[in-house]
């Protein structure tokens, strides 16, 4: 069971993905480099954010956000959908 410190607040970015094999979409979230995780990982979170229709790619959000694994092995950061966010820039 998910506990509810398990939670912190991270800046994120929507971005441009260069190689979609395997992802849904070519817009995503990542971590904003320089802080405590790396852009390398994916954000799981509000489908919105990464909508170019609602935010400009290169939007950056601060959400409520865990690290978690998937069963296959890769770690992500996961923020519920349903969960307030603040734009950033």
């Amino acid at each position: 069971m998910t506990q509810a410190n398990d939670y912190e607040m991270v800046l994120v970015e929507s971005y441009i993905v260069n190689n979609t094999s395997g992802k849904h979409g070519n817009i995503h979230i990542r971590p904003v480099e320089g802080n405590k995780y790396t852009s390398e990982l994916q954000v799981a979170c509000s489908k919105s954010l990464s909508d170019p229709k609602c935010f400009p790619v290169g939007t950056k959000f601060m959400l409520q956000a865990k690290l978690t694994d998937r069963a296959s092995g890769g770690k992500y950061l996961y923020s519920h959908p349903r969960w307030k966010y603040e734009i950033v820039k």
